[in-house]
């Protein structure tokens, strides 16, 4: 780094990366596998800096996604969005529907 002053240029502060997992090209979420802290980054190229804390196992979007649109995990559709969601957010029930194992006279 160097010295701090009028016009002197600092180094970017290192960002911790996170193991999560992709399994196919089609997927519109990651899921990490450790808990994760806003400003953290995640995926292959560890380009995707997460918005907000994210706990272990849980999803994080790697595209926008508005309502409707289809959460996609393991290539598979695992729910659609309820709300907008962009690039780093937690993806969890606050904001989308699940599409699979739900209880009779539940949307």
């Amino acid at each position: 780094m160097t010295e701090s002053g009028a016009g002197a240029e600092t180094e970017p502060e290192a960002r911790t990366r996170r193991a999560a997992i992709e399994l196919d090209g089609t997927d519109t979420v990651v899921t990490v596998l450790e808990d994760a802290e806003t400003g953290d980054v995640v995926g292959d190229d560890g380009a995707l800096e997460l918005t907000e804390s994210v706990p272990f196992g849980h999803k994080v979007a790697l595209v926008d996604h508005e309502p409707g649109d289809e959460i996609r995990k393991y290539g598979e559709v695992i729910g659609v969005a309820t709300e907008s969601v962009e690039p780093g957010e937690w993806v969890h029930t606050h904001n989308c529907d699940s599409a699979r194992g739900k209880a009779e006279g539940r949307r």
